[in-house]
């Protein structure tokens, strides 16, 4: 992967100056207080990937307000943190319609992978947050 190309698509996508961290991180994320979006030095994950986590993650950038979530819903973190993902992406979508075939091609490589450890699992047993996710 081309770290200063991913890095310079992250900018463009949420049209402001961020700063792009390429760490040995297991997942992506994006400090919204810092403008600092992250991603993970993986040595298994295509373009495609990384084009679905820079789009995820500057899709927090563009529409995730810097709030606390404590001020604004009382339930726990995951159940807003679950929502606020498929919120975002929803948008990332409309505003980039490009990014359908990144997003969908990404998940469908991770699960290939097993990256969400759910081969085999009785999905009934999850949750009802992790079903949703």
């Amino acid at each position: 992967m081309n770290q200063e190309i991913k890095g310079n698509l992250a900018r463009l996508l949420a049209t402001e100056n961020l700063i792009v961290e390429h760490l040995k991180v297991s997942t992506a994320s994006f400090d919204v207080d810092r403008r600092v979006l992250t991603l993970p030095n993986w040595d298994r994950a295509s373009s495609i990937v990384y084009d679905m986590l820079v789009g995820h993650e500057v899709g927090h950038a563009l529409f995730t307000p810097n709030e606390d979530w404590r001020d604004i819903a009382d339930c726990p973190k995951d159940y807003v943190n679950v929502i606020e993902d498929a919120r975002i992406e929803k948008l990332m979508k409309r505003k980039y319609p490009g990014l359908r075939k990144s997003f969908a091609g990404g998940y469908r490589e991770l699960n290939d992978q097993d990256f969400f450890g759910v081969d085999g699992e009785d999905l009934n047993t999850f949750s009802l947050i992790d079903r949703i996710n």
